[in-house]
């Protein structure tokens, strides 16, 4: 990649920063539920998964179009490139750039430490390929877990609101396990077979298998979690009279 297209993916990226950030100004104006108004605590978070619904939707569905109408990218992962690839990557590294620091400037850090961690892995991650243009269809692969993370925040929401009717939060529990399965852990599972089988493990190729396989230990414990909270309720430990205020994204 040019400097010229460097320069103009970092300004993408400062555009993508700007952008959400507007987006969280805009959640400010949106009604907000009772339970969430009588827990001032509470009010931070709402605000910050709305943004990150917003998000989760257009990178999405940005993603799985781009790769629905040009599936030749999945015969090279390492040097297949899309301009709408490119700009998806561009995007979410805003996103996640704005996301950390919305955590940090809110002193939310502390309970929030998790999503820190991935936020700096994902960033790192994205600004290497934006750097070298490689491994941008395996970026458009990862991002398919945003389609899961639609359901995934509409059950967050869902909770925050202690929605009266469990008709609506019982139906996106079972979405939200099958989209669990077909946008996180396949795509997950599948690029990280095919690092570990075809690419070299030696510069880039081993920083990004490094972060792919603490991406997989997240994931897994982030799915357990679930599990037990939805599907399994008795094998929750410590959990009884446990306030969830303190906790970014409500997984228990």
């Amino acid at each position: 990649m040019g400097p010229g297209w460097r320069a103009t993916s970092a300004a993408l990226v400062g555009g993508s920063v700007a952008l959400f950030g507007a987006l969280r100004r805009v959640a400010l104006a949106v009604p907000r539920p009772a339970a969430v108004r009588s827990r001032p605590s509470r009010a931070w978070r709402w605000r910050n998964l709305l943004v990150s619904f917003a998000h989760s939707v257009l990178a999405g569905l940005w993603a799985l179009v781009s790769l629905w109408h040009s599936p030749e990218l999945l015969s090279d992962i390492q040097d297949g490139y899309s301009i709408s690839g490119h700009l998806l990557v561009c995007f979410s590294s805003g996103y996640f750039i704005h996301d950390s620091l919305d955590i940090i400037f809110n002193h939310q850090s502390r309970s929030s430490w998790e999503y820190l961690v991935h936020h700096a892995m994902a960033i790192s991650a994205f600004v290497s390929l934006i750097i070298t243009g490689r491994f941008l269809v395996a970026a458009m692969l990862l991002l398919l877990v945003e389609v899961s993370n639609i359901f995934l925040t509409i059950r967050m929401l869902l909770k925050m609101s202690n929605v009266p009717s469990p008709v609506l939060y019982e139906a996106n529990k079972y979405i939200n396990l099958v989209m669990y399965f077909a946008f996180r852990l396949a795509p997950q599972a599948y690029l990280t077979w095919y690092f570990l089988r075809y690419v070299e493990v030696q510069g880039q190729g081993a920083f990004l298998a490094a972060n792919l396989l603490l991406l997989d230990a997240m994931i897994l414990m982030y799915f357990s979690r679930l599990l037990r909270s939805d599907f399994f309720p008795s094998l929750r430990k410590g959990s009884v009279g446990r306030d969830v205020d303190g906790e970014k994204f409500l997984i228990d």
